[in-house]
């Protein structure tokens, strides 16, 4: 047999996996489209007008890398968050910059706290870099604040993860419960404060920003409320050398000059974020009520999806989502246990939610049949 250049031990003890199997791949398993893309948390809705012109506009300048200091846009969010823009640092989502994060505080080995069943990209660049996560389930739907500060001093977590609002039940804390939680952080603790969702949250589930803190990283992404899913635009915002410290180890050229003009215009147009806000709200009123109606229950959501209960246990759950994509309906389900009870179905455009309520009844009665 040839030799062949190592992988480190760290990585030949990693699989070679996706922590999501994209609606593309299962497309392309199936050998069609499906008629409804409702389970990937993206903004069926689109971006604002505005955006598609800057895209068009930006277009013959792809042949220019990116400005990697994203300067335009860092200045726009600052002012649009009144902080400084030395307490913002751009990346491609927040998918990319968890694993910038995860790099700059964990050594092989060392813990990292989350809760069991919360986003599966976080464990995987946890598991890329070595560390090992210590988790604490759900109490009630919801990520357990107590728990989750008592494994960190039981740990001595130098990172622990927190998402509000929730993927994957649309739960949220209020934000004085998310205050009093980062003041009880012991300060050697980097809280990731996951955002993702905060426009479509109710105000007061939000903190005001403080960049004082150094161990508070509160982050944001275009890829939801604002329609930007497929360009990979976020930003995290902290106290400046927090954020200087970015600088160490990112991609300076990773977010697209396409990217960069697709968020400066998706900031600018405020009016159109407020309608897709609306719709969404309407949305998830709609699947709730759809839930109901087949005797399922739905949970209250804070964020553009709504998980509902299918009654059973999570063998039943996967049953009824198979059924679904059978019928070209594309959702998702939580994956653990006790989360795993139901399915998770994003806001979409009316006709895919028409969709879904016509299909939903006999998935479940191919589900029960099963």
């Amino acid at each position: 047999m040839s030799k062949r250049p190592s992988l480190t031990p760290l990585a030949q003890s990693l699989p070679a996996s996706v922590p999501f199997v994209g609606p593309e791949a299962q497309e392309r398993a199936r050998g069609g489209a499906f008629r409804a893309r409702i389970g990937a948390n993206e903004s069926g809705f689109g971006p604002s007008p505005r955006v598609r012109e800057a895209i068009a506009a930006a277009a013959g300048d792809v042949w220019k890398y990116c400005d990697p200091e994203n300067f335009e846009l860092k200045q726009a969010l600052a002012a649009h968050l009144d902080v400084a823009p030395e307490n913002i640092v751009v990346g491609e989502g927040i998918d990319g910059l968890l694993g910038l994060i995860v790099r700059l505080h964990i050594e092989p080995g060392k813990p990292v706290v989350t809760s069991l069943g919360a986003y599966p990209t976080f464990n995987y660049h946890v598991a890329g870099f070595g560390g090992e996560l210590a988790t604490t389930p759900y109490v009630d739907d919801r990520e357990d604040l107590e728990g989750l500060i008592a494994l960190v001093r039981r740990t001595d977590a130098p990172l622990v993860y927190l998402a509000n609002p929730d993927n994957p039940m649309g739960s949220w804390w209020e934000a004085g419960e998310i205050g009093r939680f980062i003041e009880a952080l012991p300060e050697t603790t980097m809280l990731i404060l996951d955002e993702a969702y905060g426009e479509t949250a109710p105000a007061s589930a939000i903190p005001p920003l403080d960049v004082s803190r150094p161990n508070v990283l509160r982050m944001r992404t275009f890829s939801k409320a604002y329609g930007l899913a497929g360009l990979r635009c976020g930003y995290a915002i902290g106290e400046t050398e927090t954020i200087r410290a970015f600088d160490k180890v990112r991609n300076h050229f990773g977010v697209s000059r396409m990217a960069q003009a697709a968020g400066l215009a998706a900031l600018g147009d405020q009016a159109y974020l407020a309608e897709v806000v609306d719709r969404v709200a309407a949305c998830r009123d709609r699947i709730g009520a759809i839930a109901d109606a087949n005797g399922l229950t739905h949970l209250p959501s804070a964020t553009n999806f709504v998980a509902i209960d299918c009654g059973g246990d999570g063998a039943f759950a996967m049953k009824v989502m198979q059924a679904l994509i059978e019928r070209d309906i594309f959702v998702r389900k939580p994956m653990a246990p006790v989360l795993d009870r139901g399915i998770r179905v994003s806001a979409g455009l009316p006709g895919e939610i028409d969709l879904f309520e016509e299909m939903l009844p006999e998935a479940l009665a191919a589900a029960r049949a099963a």
